[in-house]
């Protein structure tokens, strides 16, 4: 992960940062994203995360909500103080379903938020389209 987006210089392939404590599951969206085109790396606890985001600086998050070291809500919280909403997209991916966690995951700081099991091409259409909106932006 060498560049990083303040650089100026021209990536072809979006990061992104899968934040997933479950191997298994972690390495599904990865692979997926991946033969969607973009760069992926994963992270199994939030504090690695959110230090990977402020070194690296993905082009966008997936996120669970329910990690060892700390919640996901933490975590987007943390991101939030190191970048605006239309500069990283963070989408979160949980089993937590409750209309309460969604508003949950809303007011901290979420620009999408999807619940598990959740099918691939939601997940990679709503990746391109977060992408898509950071895009128009800058």
């Amino acid at each position: 992960m060498g560049e990083n987006l303040r650089s100026g210089r021209e990536r072809t392939r979006a990061r992104i940062l899968v934040v997933e404590d479950e191997d298994a599951l972690a390495r599904l969206v990865k692979n997926h994203l991946e033969r969607a085109g973009y760069e992926v790396r994963t992270e199994g606890k939030g504090k690695p995360a959110i230090a990977v985001a402020a070194e690296h600086w993905p082009d966008l998050v997936v996120l669970d909500l329910m990690l060892p070291d700390m919640s996901g809500y933490e975590v987007c919280v943390e991101l939030r103080r190191l970048y605006r909403p239309w500069v990283l997209p963070v989408v979160m991916l949980t089993a937590l379903n409750q209309p309460k966690d969604k508003l949950l995951g809303y007011s901290h700081g979420a620009d999408a938020y999807l619940t598990k099991p959740v099918a691939t091409s939601e997940l990679v259409s709503t990746v391109a389209e977060m992408l898509s909106h950071v895009e128009r932006r800058s």
